[in-house]
């Protein structure tokens, strides 16, 4: 049977009975509570004498278990002092060549990211046990490039009744994420002219760059793409339910004008649909590709609604261009792995998926809720409706930066998303709320309006 630990305010899943045993069971479920933070720097755990009794387990399990995350160097132990929490690395503890996420600023609320302390672990877990217990041996053999069966199944339905896209299994291709299926695209167009949004995510841009696509502006306005600019581009990619960075849901009319311009020129729209479960006013925008599926390939990850870690995203391609990226995957890694893609496959067909997206809605919901709340009256947010980030207009985004900067607050500007210089344009701040921990979320809202608030 689970047991459940509480004996320092927070609760600690343990798994007993679990095939490496009880010891690595305890292990686990401390080293997680440290990593997610519901184990706070400092905070003294119980005596081992006094965890066995509470768990059931031998005094020596405690101690060994104890021991070993001292020797990993998340807790410390020092004569008459107990056994505590070990304290945070300070900021510059990274290596010289990290990646800037890597140098954790003491509050985060820059975009991109989910809180992935709630991925549901056990319901993963639980999923993963079925799906190595019933898949055929031949699941761990070379697959087919488009992925798993299973798990292109699941999603033609899932996809279908959650974001209205028209997607037979055989138009789906498993990826490693957006990035991967974004590269795929550039090489199957061989070098075309790629128009992108104008805000739109840099590392996006270079992507295409990178695989040889030549990248073009797309301005955005309050109705989103401006589609006249795209002229005779062979591609373009548009984020039509929630735009990065600014929030702004396609229009009507420029959804209609964007499928129009894709069929008279022959022209391939990239619907990337990144945080498109996520609406909280009203009923989810409903998928572009569910208007044009024979121009539009639509591109989908459970990066914000499970985690980026997992390494699994989706294209739904029109009929013509099945064949071609489908051998662009195969040579670039054969295919993504398998066991993942069955597990995903169960959380699906088993609707934890469902109820796990549900649940993170509402989450969000109240940290947008909370977001507004601090920013009261304040004119110039924009974004709210969906998705996990909002932007807030700013009058001098280098000011407001360097406060943050002061107070250990990371946050993403408008500035870095410009395809050319930002001089003269509309300046804000892009607040991701989604990235930081329960626990500290507060925190970094009341940073947030300090710094807002000016010197």
């Amino acid at each position: 049977m689970d047991s459940f630990w509480s004996g320092v305010g927070v609760d600690l899943h343990l798994e007993p009975d679990a095939a490496d045993g009880r010891r690595a069971g305890l292990e686990r479920a401390l080293r997680d509570a440290v990593r997610d933070g519901r184990l706070a720097p400092g905070t003294r755990l119980p005596a081992t004498r006094r965890l066995a009794v509470e768990l059931g387990i031998s005094r020596g399990t405690a101690k060994a278990a104890y021991d070993q995350l001292v020797a990993e160097g998340y807790l410390t132990a020092r004569q008459g002092a107990g056994t505590q929490v070990a304290p945070l690395p300070p900021v510059d503890a990274a290596s010289p060549g990290a990646s800037p996420r890597a140098r954790a600023p003491r509050f985060d609320l820059r975009p991109g990211s989910p809180d992935v302390g709630t991925f549901p672990a056990a319901a993963w877990l639980r999923a993963l046990r079925l799906a190595i217990a019933t898949a055929p041996s031949l699941a761990y053999d070379y697959g087919d490039p488009r992925g798993r069966i299973e798990l292109r199944t699941a999603l033609s339905g899932y996809l279908g009744r959650a974001r209205g896209v028209i997607a037979p299994p055989e138009r789906i291709v498993v990826t490693t994420g957006y990035v991967q299926g974004l590269a795929l695209l550039t090489r199957v167009l061989d070098g075309g002219t790629i128009a992108m949004e104008d805000p739109g995510l840099p590392f996006h841009r270079g992507v295409v760059r990178h695989h040889g696509g030549t990248v073009v502006a797309a301005e955005v306005d309050e109705k989103g793409v401006r589609v006249r600019q795209l002229g005779d581009a062979a591609a373009v990619v548009v984020t039509p339910a929630h735009q990065y960075p600014t929030g702004v849901t396609l229009h009507p009319e420029r959804r209609r004008a964007l499928t129009d311009w894709a069929r008279a020129r022959g022209g391939v729209i990239v619907e990337d649909d990144y945080d498109g479960e996520f609406r909280y006013d009203r009923q989810p925008v409903g998928a572009l590709q569910g208007m044009s599926p024979g121009q539009v390939v639509y591109l989908g990850t459970a990066s914000k609604t499970l985690g980026p870690a997992l390494r699994l995203g989706w294209m739904v391609l029109p009929p013509h261009l099945v064949d071609a990226v489908t051998d662009a995957k195969l040579h670039s890694d054969h295919h993504t792995e398998s066991i993942g893609q069955l597990a995903l496959a169960e959380l699906i067909t088993s609707h934890a998926y469902d109820r796990h997206v549900r649940a993170c809605r509402l989450r969000y919901r109240r940290r947008r809720d909370q977001l507004l709340d601090l920013l009261g009256e304040r004119r110039g947010v924009r974004g709210i409706a969906a998705g996990l980030h909002a932007l807030v207009d700013v009058a001098d985004e280098g000011a407001v930066l360097a406060r943050a900067a002061e107070k250990g607050l990371a946050v993403g500007h408008l500035g870095e998303h410009w395809h050319g210089s930002g001089d003269g344009r509309p300046q804000g701040l892009v607040v991701g709320y989604g990235t930081p921990r329960e626990r500290v979320y507060p925190e970094a809202l009341e940073a947030l309006g300090q710094v807002l608030e000016g010197p």
